[in-house]
């Protein structure tokens, strides 16, 4: 038999039950349309939350006192490990491939200024903060390059904060007061936005030393390396690793790198984003069901048909080729809809909901198509092996 007739065959085998082919290829589009919705929604969550984590840098290295074995961030509860200080800070900066370092003094405070009081997150820093995650200046300027010991009583306000106290007032120069001490406005920063639920332009930043007189702190939270780019942090974090053991005489610290804690994170989004999709999965389990009882219906009815073309000479593969080409061009063509219906979806909740980041990469297209493709092929074997396998006396008998 030629393909063409194969092909019409098939063709006028669907659109003969309309309604029924209809039904089923509804199935087939709706498992699609679930599985193209649910992973584009994983894929774009994924990638927004890479791209939060990756606008400070992709080679930023953290030092973290306390030796612990999984990363994560100080817990704030009182700890007996021996604390990093501003001097270990200071001994970093001398390492080959590291670009720059800022210890790192977090506190909330009362800051006041211009006759208004608002509570915010203070962070005690040096000058390189800006370099190292990648921070800009929108008036004046950073924190000075000031020694260890004698740092001016300088702060430098997040974008927020300033409009909070100042308004559209310009903040430079003017006279704060954070918590007990007394500090001078030399710069605003440039709006950053929120990171994991934490407002970035809420801030302030003044000298670490003078943080830690502010906090009765002796130590510091953490201490931040950028290492040069295209440099493997995995070289930069065995040289601080080296420094801190030799500087404290044991390693009472943990060294994060910012490339570990982005292949963690990404292998975690991953694993979510195909549970997600295997979810929507499971309409396509139904759908494969419902090919499954359409073909044996078909070949039911289609009995006397399939003697008859074993009569004249077709092959019994022809038979089996006629019915699994029938049962994928279903699942095929229902695939299709469910792509367009799926895309359709998630472009739309992504027009009335802006802030829910969607993506649809192509390779889910092409695997989700050729998912529904095996599916009908999966579901039409025993359909088709059992018209193919019919007597065609026995066939012929029931016309």
């Amino acid at each position: 038999m030629l393909w063409a007739d194969s092909l019409q065959l098939a063709v006028r085998a669907i659109t003969a039950q309309r309604q029924r082919s209809f039904l089923t290829l509804l199935g087939i589009a709706v498992g699609i349309a679930a599985v193209i919705l649910l992973t584009s929604i994983g894929e774009g969550i994924h990638r927004f939350v890479l791209a939060e984590f990756t606008q400070f840098g992709t080679n930023v290295i953290s030092a973290l006192p306390g030796k612990t074995k999984t990363g994560g961030t100080p817990s704030g509860l009182p700890s007996s490990a021996r604390p990093l200080t501003l001097e270990d800070a200071s001994a970093l900066e001398r390492l080959p491939y590291v670009v720059a370092v800022t210890p790192n003094v977090r506190g909330n405070a009362e800051v006041e200024g211009n006759g208004r009081t608002r509570r915010t997150l203070i962070y005690g820093v040096n000058a390189n903060l800006p370099k190292i995650f990648r921070s800009t200046v929108q008036s004046g300027q950073f924190l000075p390059p000031d020694d260890l010991g004698s740092a001016r009583a300088f702060v430098v306000l997040g974008s927020k904060l300033k409009n909070e106290l100042f308004g559209s007032e310009n903040p430079l120069g003017q006279r704060l007061r954070i918590g007990g001490l007394h500090f001078r406005v030399i710069g605003v920063m440039a709006p950053k936005g929120q990171f994991l639920g934490i407002d970035l332009d809420d801030t302030a930043f003044v000298p670490a030393a003078r943080a830690q007189e502010l906090f009765n702190r002796e130590g510091v939270d953490e201490i931040n390396i950028a290492a040069e780019e295209g440099v493997s942090s995995a070289i930069v974090a065995a040289g601080i690793k080296a420094r801190l053991s030799a500087r404290h005489g044991r390693e009472d610290f943990t060294i994060i790198t910012q490339e570990e804690m982005l292949k963690t994170l990404s292998n975690i989004l991953n694993v979510l984003t195909m549970a997600v999709g295997a979810l929507g999965g499971i309409s396509l389990l139904v759908g494969g069901v419902g090919i499954v009882t359409i073909m044996t219906i078909a070949v039911t009815e289609r009995t006397g048909e399939i003697g008859l073309l074993v009569a004249l000479g077709a092959p019994r593969r022809t038979i089996l080729a006629l019915f699994l080409g029938e049962a994928v061009a279903l699942s095929a063509l229902g695939g299709f809809f469910g792509l367009l219906l799926g895309f359709g979806l998630a472009q739309m909740i992504h027009l009335f909901v802006p802030a829910l980041p969607v993506h649809t990469p192509l390779s889910f297209v092409l695997l989700a198509e050729l998912v529904a493709i095996v599916i009908g092929l999966a579901a039409g074997v025993l359909p088709a092996r059992r018209a193919a396998q019919l007597d065609p006396v026995e066939a012929l008998r029931t016309e």
